[in-house]
């Protein structure tokens, strides 16, 4: 399974009609390609190409005769394929605000829809025009609302392009971004589950936390975040109906089950948060209502509607601060 976008940096020495021998010339006999000149200028000093296959798929390229930068989501032609791997951030900053600038472009024209919400384009740019991932992530916001059951796209996407304008995940955004998913395949559950964490984290930072993602712990697992001292898990149940929990309360239950029966088994003290930002309003009010725990604590369980509204409630001594 292909990855999110990344550069690929070749320190070959490259000319056009290298660039048509060795790329082009592969590419257009698998897929049917074209070689055309970029949309926009390159950095100084640097030439450029685009690529384009006739199964949709986009290559960029540029050089500047001692070094070279590919990206695409399409097969990687075999001069290439020894080449390190650099994010967007890795790379130097002409050549990466060059291709995002592309690649921004190309996504406007094939979901315009998605590139009225600037940051929240720009944050998952490596998986909506990664190889595997770009039908199923553009297909998850467009037509599920981000998550936000109930929800017209436009107030789902509207709540996630103000949290990320924050720039809480600016340092991380391969590592959340990769979360939402690379695959092919369309799996609902799992991408509403991504965004659980996104939610969790808006909950800890608006209420005054600052927040490590994705902490690599000793024991061989992986804890969602770090708040000061303290490992936060998350996790989001799914809707009732989905499942063999046919309550909201019985999928909260089983959702915090499984938690605590891996990573908070092996770290006592871990604050789980359970995201229920998936349920319906009478399920919600059920849950509200009874406040159940889990057989685990601290446990945090809350839910979030697109306007920004947030309910929740907590059962033991959570060390951190919560907006209700």
């Amino acid at each position: 399974m292909a990855g999110p976008l990344r550069f690929r940096y070749s320190t070959d020495r490259w000319n056009a009609d290298r660039v048509r021998r060795d790329l082009l010339s592969p590419l257009d006999d698998t897929f049917g390609a074209e070689l055309n000149g970029p949309w926009f200028a390159p950095p100084e000093g640097w030439a450029a190409r685009r690529l384009e296959m006739d199964n949709g798929d986009l290559a960029l390229f540029c050089w500047n005769g001692d070094e070279a930068y590919w990206l695409g989501n399409t097969e990687t032609p075999e001069t290439l394929w020894r080449t390190e791997k650099y994010t967007f951030e890795e790379s130097p900053d002409a050549v990466s605000e060059w291709g995002q600038r592309e690649l921004l472009a190309q996504l406007e024209v094939e979901d315009p829809w998605l590139t009225e919400y600037d940051h929240l384009s720009r944050f998952f740019l490596p998986v909506f025009l990664s190889k595997d991932g770009r039908d199923s992530t553009r297909t998850f916001f467009r037509d599920h609302a981000g998550g936000f059951p109930d929800a017209d796209r436009e107030a789902g996407l509207a709540f996630y392009d103000d949290f990320l304008g924050t720039g809480v995940f600016d340092a991380h955004r391969y590592t959340m971004a990769s979360k939402l998913g690379t695959s092919d395949g369309f799996d609902l559950s799992r991408m509403q589950a991504t965004m659980g964490e996104f939610n969790a984290a808006k909950l800890l930072v608006d209420a005054g936390s600052e927040i490590e993602p994705e902490v690599e712990l000793g024991s061989g697992h992986s804890v969602d975040f770090r708040v000061e001292d303290t490992l936060v898990e998350v996790t989001r149940p799914r809707p009732p109906a989905r499942r063999q929990a046919d309550t909201a309360i019985g999928a909260l239950k089983a959702s915090g089950d499984a938690k605590t029966r891996d990573q908070l088994a092996a770290h006592p003290g871990a604050v789980l948060v359970v995201d229920c930002s998936s349920f319906h309003d009478d399920e919600w009010r059920r849950v509200l209502g009874e406040r159940p725990g889990v057989g685990y604590e601290p446990l945090v369980a809350f839910r979030y509607r697109p306007d920004g509204t947030v309910e929740g409630y907590s059962h033991g001594s959570v060390p951190f601060p919560l907006p209700f």
